[in-house]
């Protein structure tokens, strides 16, 4: 019975890449580039996910606050854009446009606040943990909002997008594929962790963290590292939302967003390895379509998400593979 629930499972994941690389690809072929940013959107949005689910779906860390990285990240990338546009220095140190060094700056930024906050926070469990999070991500919302020398509450925009070597990322499709590349690197470093001892302790912190350290293994660093990592990934697909969209304000670290992706790996299927992927198609084609028809479209994905809270536990994965094996 668990070969075919296995083979069933590996079907699903190799339809919904395909779907998600074919369907930009399709759309270039027509000459339609809003579709292919739609399916790039779709792709952050789930890299974001991927993320949040690390911490959320295998480590049991219910975060309301990587909203807060996901818009490091975009300030990174819009604050070195912009300093690289005017030729003002930050610190002492010029700008760049280079998405290599945005990417490693954002990455590192992420990392430590993570740091900083999962520290703290990681003390604490249950409502207190949620609310930590919270707390801390609000915090960083507020000063992104009074902080005048990069826009304040109007955000900050980029005027040219961030280039990348050998790579013409003004294109659409090139674009694209950069950000399609990472996500696959991401489930690839999240399924490399879930695979190895460190995966098997934080699935043990998750279940009893008691258990584990009676093994000799204290949890906290465990799960600190995990929330790290996971900040890191959340982070560096704020850096490319904000080079997708030239722009990057305080909602990119607002409330709101975490609760969307909270959302998604939901929809798509807590600790499932594509789970973020599925609930980001989902959820924006929902918010596309539904959105252009009514403003009450969140009362629809209301609906959906709870029939999958009833009827489909393991999200949308879970019931497209109908086996309860993780991928």
């Amino acid at each position: 019975m668990g070969a075919p629930r296995l083979g069933r499972q590996g079907l699903v994941n190799v339809a919904l890449l395909a779907l998600t690389l074919l369907a930009p690809l399709v759309a270039h072929l027509l000459g339609e580039a809003y579709y292919v940013n739609l399916a790039t959107r779709i792709v952050l949005v789930a890299m974001a996910g991927v993320g949040l689910n690390l911490a959320l779906g295998h480590g049991g860390m219910i975060s309301f606050g990587h909203a807060a990285y996901f818009g490091m990240g975009g300030y990174v990338a819009g604050i070195s854009a912009y300093h690289a546009f005017d030729g003002s220095l930050l610190m002492g140190l010029p700008g760049s446009d280079d998405m290599l060094v945005i990417w490693a700056v954002a990455l590192l930024a992420c990392g430590l606040l993570a740091l900083a906050i999962g520290a703290v926070s990681l003390r604490t469990s249950g409502v207190y943990f949620i609310m930590i999070t919270l707390a801390f991500a609000q915090m960083v919302y507020y000063f992104a909002n009074s902080w005048p020398s990069y826009g304040g509450q109007d955000g900050l925009p980029i005027y040219l997008r961030n280039g990348l070597p050998l790579i013409d990322s003004q294109d659409p499709l090139s674009f694209f594929l950069v950000c399609f590349a990472l996500l696959l690197a991401a489930m690839a470093i999240t399924a490399r962790l879930m695979g190895s001892r460190f995966g098997a302790a934080l699935t043990m912190a998750r279940l009893n963290e008691t258990r584990l350290a009676t093994a000799g293994i204290s949890p906290y660093p465990i799960r600190l590292t995990a929330f790290v990592i996971s900040a890191m990934i959340t982070g560096l697909a704020g850096a490319l939302y904000a080079d997708l969209n030239g722009f990057v304000s305080p909602a990119m670290l607002s409330w709101h967003f975490s609760g969307e992706l909270m959302v998604i790996v939901i929809l798509g299927g807590v600790g499932r390895l594509f789970g973020p992927l599925a609930g980001a198609i989902v959820y924006v084609l929902m918010e596309t379509l539904l959105g252009g028809l009514t403003e009450y479209w969140l009362f629809f994905l209301g609906l959906v998400l709870l029939g999958v809270v009833l009827f489909a536990r393991q999200g949308v994965i879970g019931w497209l593979a109908g086996g309860t094996s993780h991928g």
